[in-house]
């Protein structure tokens, strides 16, 4: 399962501090010359052009140590909107990005404080590092805040979620077959009703771990989304959720093909294209299914896709909604959940929709077909400014082998700029998928007609209207 990095607050909610650091809303794009901005540098104090920095009191005016840029070419088109703030350019290549506090000193890893905001989501205590937030912001909510964690500590977190209580008398619970960052999973059997006899998969969620208002959310939320989402051959099938006092239980299809990840390493790191292309559409095939629905799943990566059997051809089926959400067509999410290699960089940025699922499609269909990630890097933060900064490698062993339509698919799927990338019902008809032997599920195809008929101009819509 990955990881959530920031806190569980939408665009709906109101932006809150950046956790990551990487400041970046909106920002103007650098000058043409790609030279970045720099601000006239001041006259240090004596205690900074010693090299010790201090904590400044509140009103002081010592100032924050600037380095020198170079040109970094941005990956936004010229007069395009870019994701950092106004009159701010992109950090150097050779340099973490850069951050913007009201202190003369850097902050601490964001891979630390990752881990410290994924144990703050779990309940794990308050992270003891992070970003210092801007000191206006500090005096507008400090009274509001310490009203609001001083109900929150004094009102008991309601843990009943209105499932079956009768979770022992359905179920037959046998051996653990996986585990995660938020529970671990269980095959059973079912003792009664209509699926009588059926192998099936548990998810066991404790409710001991259930320690923020998020979390409780979260499995609310997790359960919502399993339920709306039905019908599709490629969606792990939701049967049932019960609760007792100790652990809530989500019921589901077992699935026992094993990981996409597992298939990767046994076939040596990579697939052919035309295995891939078979992988890839299922992917797309789901995702799809889930946007037109408004989930965006926010953790797709090959460990969250089983197969239903050891069959080499088994179906895959798309699992783990525990960090999806739903979201409106014009909404924006800004909290930071994901697994690194697969997380896009405007979900670093705060401020991302569905393209950040296209995004990691993206890495999967990288990975089937060379064998490596696009992005690495040695620590969590690392990966994170190569995901920001790097592009993937196309011209190393064995992509000049690949078509050139394979490599178009990944380079379109990979761009920075989420606005350019393919949504997953136009990468279906991408022309290295284009087979007119498969078949387009039908709620996507009507799905594409209305949309090209919105798009139509008055008169087009008129021409269809008499033709039909």
């Amino acid at each position: 399962m990955g990881q959530c990095y920031g806190k569980g607050a939408s665009a709906r909610g109101g932006a809150g501090d950046d956790d990551f650091g990487v400041v970046a809303e909106t920002h103007s794009p650098p000058p043409a010359n790609g030279a970045p901005q720099t601000p006239p540098p001041r006259q240090p104090t004596p205690a900074a052009a010693a090299g010790t920095p201090r904590r400044r009191k509140s009103g002081s005016t010592t100032p924050v140590h600037q380095t020198p840029g170079v040109a970094w070419p941005s990956p936004y088109p010229a007069g395009g909107t870019s994701p950092l703030p106004a009159g701010v350019s992109p950090s150097p290549a050779r340099s973490t990005p850069r951050r913007f506090f009201k202190r003369p000193f850097p902050p601490p890893s964001p891979a630390k404080h990752i881990k410290a905001t994924l144990a703050k989501r779990l309940g794990g205590g308050k992270p003891k590092e992070g970003p210092i937030p801007e000191e206006g912001a500090v005096a507008a909510g400090a009274g509001a805040g310490a009203v609001a964690d001083g109900a929150e500590a004094e009102r008991p977190l309601d843990k009943t979620f209105g499932f079956g209580k009768n979770f022992g008398a359905k179920y037959e619970l046998g051996k653990e077959v996986g585990r995660g960052h938020f529970g671990h999973t269980c095959s059973a059997v079912v003792k009664k009703g209509e699926y009588k006899g059926q192998t099936v998969a548990v998810k066991i969620i404790s409710k001991a771990k259930m320690t923020t208002a998020i979390s409780i959310e979260d499995v609310r939320r997790e359960v919502k989304i399993l339920k709306a989402l039905s019908g599709h051959n490629n969606l792990v099938k939701f049967y049932d959720a019960c609760e007792d006092a100790l652990n809530v239980y989500i019921v589901m299809e077992l699935c026992e093909g094993g990981e996409l990840l597992d298939r990767i390493l046994a076939r040596g790191g990579r697939y052919t294209e035309e295995d891939a292309k078979a992988i890839v559409v299922q992917i797309l095939s789901v995702v799809a299914f889930c946007h037109l629905q408004g989930v965006v799943h926010r953790d797709l990566k090959p460990e969250n896709f089983l197969f239903t059997t050891r069959d080499e051809n088994a179906p895959m089926k798309l699992i783990d909604f525990g960090l999806s959400d739903f979201i409106r067509p014009d909404e924006r999410l800004n909290d930071i959940v994901g697994s690194a290699y697969y997380v896009a960089p405007e979900v670093l940025h705060r401020s991302y929709s569905m393209e950040a699922d296209i995004w990691s499609i993206g890495v999967i269909t990288y990975i089937l077909l060379c064998g490596s990630r696009p992005f690495w890097a040695r620590t969590e933060s690392g990966i994170f400014r190569s995901v920001l900064r790097a592009d993937p490698n196309l011209d190393d062993s064995p992509w000049p082998s690949v078509s050139a339509e394979a490599k178009d698919f990944v380079k379109r799927f990979l761009n920075k700029d989420y606005r350019k990338r393919m949504t997953a019902v136009q990468a279906l008809t991408h022309p290295w998928l284009r087979d007119d032997q498969r078949q387009i599920p039908l709620d996507i195809l009507v799905y594409r007609l209305i949309k090209q008929y919105l798009r139509a101009t008055p008169l087009k819509r008129l021409a269809l209207k008499v033709h039909h």
